[in-house]
């Protein structure tokens, strides 16, 4: 680690750092048995807590979103009722399967002749409404706005035609009789089985005297439906790599290679493209965009982070293209380092903003690095992911692996963060001033397995911000750890609750969570 980290006011904690947090095993959904065989459209692709911490949003490459909900303090009441009481809240969070639906379809562009997959990229939530969810999901093209709500199954319970008045063999009830009726599928309900009903009715002479219409009675049982409340679509050439909200809660951001486009959550028709770095000529493009980000708290303000390693702030208010940026944040790279693999491995995967903006958190291949938006200097603090890694580049390259792109979260409290790895690893770091923790855990049942037993996060002075190679015996398949690992296996996608330290984490089709 360099520098001070510090929470989220940006002031260094107390001297004495907290210790590591001891992280259990919570839940695990999807889990796969020995030998199975897991389906491509079964593995997971993205993974969104909302902003309570109740629900959680997976996609996967089937273009399918599951939701889960938080069930241990649905028993007692919300959180904040049971702070008030004193009441002992439980630090083993429960969830529970919700509800599941197919939110993209395998579509084919005839005009470029190119397939476009189902596979959700990013899963965004939006502000609840009446009881309402709501979210952003989106594929490679199109964007879709979804809205899931409880509703209430209602039941036919009257017949509109006279029972006395039925003939044949058809003896059809009405609600006054106590015997048991058996629901017919256009609404009618019978004392006899289905088999013995006739639809034969004797009309008589002038007709029926009384004409009994259906009565309509809601029942306690609910259903959940998803419906797609807008489809956002024809905006971008490019794959979409990010999709993020903005806190007026009317807006959103969709991020491709070459542009960033504003939407209005009401409006599908109709973007405007607010980031441009697509050049004249194809030929000179340089970098593109990995990644896009709202800032938290101020509507105006986003960061995008590019291929080259760096993170541009732009400010809505400065232009309506905002091809000049307000800040940038770049690591000076050390004079005599650069070797083949330097650009690729500097390419940021992901960003993410702190709880109240203050810090930004990127994640290139082989480090963390946070920053302070108030400080363009450099990171102020950099993690070391797998440095046992750098040696066995070349394999990477050669297989593609190089290119993964790994996601990174913050605890709510901004002292810890964390990012995944391969061999199904995902590593968690103290970043307060002081602390050396540095954890790594597995996605299994038993997490702590493959403990580090010494901190891989060498001090250094933020004027010289290099990569520290670890030296030592480390076999070319063999982690810090002396485990094998591999390189087929490798955990992308995670996410921290808002609010308690709780991490949910997708390994291939499973989805497993964890606590401390």
């Amino acid at each position: 680690m360099t520098g001070n980290g510090g929470g989220e006011d940006g002031t260094a904690a107390s001297s004495s750092a907290s210790p590591p947090l001891d992280w259990k095993f919570s839940q695990v959904f999807g889990e796969r048995t020995a030998g199975e065989e897991v389906q491509e459209v079964d593995i997971i692709s993205a993974i969104e807590f909302d902003k309570s911490g109740d629900h959680l949003a997976t996609g996967d490459r089937g273009g399918r979103v599951v939701l889960f909900e938080r069930t241990d303090l649905k028993e007692h009441g919300s959180r904040r009722d049971l702070e008030r009481q004193d009441y002992v809240i439980s630090r083993h969070p429960e969830f529970r399967y919700k509800t599941e639906f197919q939110s993209h379809e395998p579509e084919f562009d005839y005009l470029k002749s190119l397939e476009i997959e189902e596979k959700i990229n990013k899963i965004r939530w939006c502000q609840t409404s009446n009881s309402a969810l709501f979210l952003l999901s989106t594929n490679d093209k199109t964007i879709k706005f979804w809205k899931v709500q409880e509703k209430k199954v209602k039941r036919i319970s009257e017949m509109n035609v006279d029972p006395s008045q039925a003939a044949g063999n058809g003896n059809i009830s009405s609600s006054n009789t106590s015997s048991p009726r058996v629901y017919l599928p256009n609404g009618a309900c019978s004392e006899v089985p289905y088999k013995n009903l006739s639809h034969d009715i004797n009309i008589p002479p002038g007709g029926f005297p009384t004409l009994r219409l259906p009565v309509v009675v809601p029942s306690q049982e609910t259903s959940l439906l998803a419906r797609c409340r807008r489809v956002y679509t024809h905006a971008h050439d490019y794959h979409i790599n990010s999709i993020s909200n903005n806190s007026d809660g009317e807006t959103f951001i969709s991020a491709d290679d070459l542009r960033i486009n504003l939407w209005n959550l009401e409006i599908s028709n109709q973007s405007f493209n607010i980031v441009d770095v697509k050049p004249a000529n194809m030929e000179d493009l340089t970098e593109v965009i990995t990644s896009a980000e709202f800032h938290p708290m101020q509507c105006n303000t986003l960061a995008y982070s590019s291929s080259k390693g760096s993170i541009r702030l732009i400010d809505l208010r400065q232009s309506a293209l905002c091809d000049n940026h307000s800040k940038l944040f770049e690591e000076r790279e050390t004079p005599g380092s650069r070797s083949f693999f330097t650009e690729i491995i500097a390419s940021i995967s992901d960003i993410k903003f702190s709880k109240y903006g203050r810090h930004i958190l990127s994640r290139d291949y082989m480090t963390l690095k946070l920053w302070d938006i108030n400080m363009d200097s450099g990171p102020v603090a950099t993690f070391q992911v797998h440095e046992y890694l750098r040696p066995k580049l070349c394999d990477l390259y050669e297989n593609d692996s190089i290119f993964d792109k790994f996601e990174c979260c913050l605890s709510g409290d901004g002292l810890r963060l964390a990012t995944g790895s391969y061999s199904n690893l995902f590593r968690v770091f103290g970043c307060a001033s002081g602390s050396t923790e540095a954890t790594t855990l597995e996605a299994c049942k038993n997490p702590m397995r493959r403990q580090v037993q010494t901190p891989a996060r060498p001090a250094r002075s933020l004027s010289s911000l290099t990569r520290v190679v670890r030296r030592g015996a480390e076999s070319p398949s063999v982690d810090a750890n002396g485990n094998s690992y591999d390189f087929t296996t490798k955990l992308l996608h995670l996410a921290w609750h808002p609010s308690e330290n709780s991490i949910a984490c997708a390994a291939a089709n499973s989805l497993y969570m964890y606590y401390a």
